[in-house]
């Protein structure tokens, strides 16, 4: 799998991130046809709160990884509801620190919690912080383990629900990787005013099965440079993608890689200069006509540059123009079919950056599975002092 030796393979050292990489196209099979059994109940849930009130906020929660898949399916949900239902995301983190930002008595709010183990400190707090705040709150638990904390608070309560992923998706490396995907997928479904088609879901299985099939060669090739940095690059909802995939390559290589991520437009105002001769940009081009042309500004001019840096571009469908520009470029739709969804895609777009993580890691002799044996970071965070909120901070 992935070229991966058979010591890189051992779980414990890579090979539970191996898998949770490759097995997300069943995953997502799995995963929309549970959702499918309970479609109704779901959405009446939803549709109950949404009849009850004039206003509502759909509050997307969650820390690190599961932050990034909020902001993610928060930006396309946004934008199908152009305002009649108000999506936000924010981190977890953010929600327990200042709560006063995010939490008002008087806006009802739904607050999705996007949870692999649902243990987390932070993202129990921030239940506990929206019930403590707001009149009127509802939760929705989007979690990988029906034993955590979350998925347990639910239970008997009319007010929340409580959505699991397939048991595979609670992964068991240190990243999250199936996780993540599976959760935003679902959230999507959850809310979404275009819900996926089946044909839709085994489309985007099958575009995941042959970009797994044919990434590695590509990856291969990108190790062979010296590479001691690596840009992330997209625009809309990609921006947030290009923030987990540079958080994967940080991560999976113990923080001996620079990862960093920017939006297409604003890479110029600044972070352009972490640059050098032995850095990777990676550019994720949108579907959207108007958007792409800022996405392709920053690919001709990145490839124009007098540099040793080396440039990467993932898109839909084949284009030849940026075959030519990059270094690498990756298309994941080889098919007569076509999806045209930066969200879709972004599910798509993500595999390489995981598995090129992956790669890096095991290349320097670091433990994918485990980045940091010291025990400085963990699977489940520690080491979090939760506050009593008094609410009589700053107005």
């Amino acid at each position: 799998m992935f070229q991966l030796t058979e010591q890189e393979l051992k779980e414990g050292y890579g090979g539970y991130t191996a898998k949770e990489i490759n097995q997300q196209p069943k995953v997502w099979l799995e995963a929309f046809a549970n959702f499918e059994e309970n479609r109704k109940r779901y959405q009446d849930f939803i549709q109950s709160i949404l009849k009850k009130h004039t206003q509502v906020k759909v509050l997307l929660a969650g820390a690190g990884t599961s932050a990034f898949a909020g902001d993610v399916t928060a930006y396309v949900l946004q934008r199908q509801y152009q305002g009649a239902v108000q999506f936000e995301a924010a981190a977890t983190t953010d929600i327990v620190s200042n709560p006063e930002n995010y939490l008002f008595k008087e806006v009802p709010t739904i607050l999705v919690s996007f949870a692999r183990s649902g243990n987390s400190p932070e993202s129990v707090a921030a239940v506990e912080l929206g019930e403590q705040i707001v009149k009127d709150f509802y939760q929705v638990v989007i979690t990988c383990n029906k034993e955590g904390e979350l998925a347990k608070r639910t239970e008997n309560d009319a007010n929340s629900l409580s959505i699991l992923t397939p048991d595979d998706a609670h992964d068991q490396g240190f990243a999250m990787t199936s996780s993540y995907t599976s959760m935003m997928l679902l959230c999507y479904e959850l809310f979404s005013l275009k819900p996926t088609s089946k044909q839709r879901i085994e489309l985007l299985a099958k575009c995941a099965e042959n970009v797994l099939g044919r990434v590695t060669p590509t990856v291969e090739e990108i190790l062979e440079i010296p590479m001691d940095r690596i840009v992330y690059l997209g625009s809309g909802l990609l921006q947030h993608v290009a923030h987990e995939a540079s958080l994967k390559m940080l991560e999976l290589t113990g923080g001996e890689v620079a990862a960093v991520y920017e939006s297409s437009l604003g890479f110029r105002h600044g972070p352009k200069s972490i640059l050098n001769d032995q850095s990777a940009v990676v550019v994720f081009l949108s579907e959207d006509p108007y958007t792409r042309k800022y996405d392709l500004d920053i690919v001709r001019e990145l490839a124009a540059e007098d540099s040793q840096l080396k440039l990467i571009v993932i898109g839909e469908r084949y284009d030849k123009a940026v075959e030519e520009l990059a270094d690498w470029s990756l298309f994941v739709n080889h098919t007569e079919s076509v999806i045209q969804n930066d969200f879709y895609n972004s599910l798509l777009y993500i595999i390489l950056p995981q598995v090129l993580a992956l790669k890096k890691s095991a290349q320097l002799g670091v433990t994918p599975d485990n980045p940091s044996p010291s025990g400085s970071l963990n699977r489940v965070v520690q080491g979090v002092t939760i506050y009593d909120y008094s609410g009589d901070g700053e107005k």
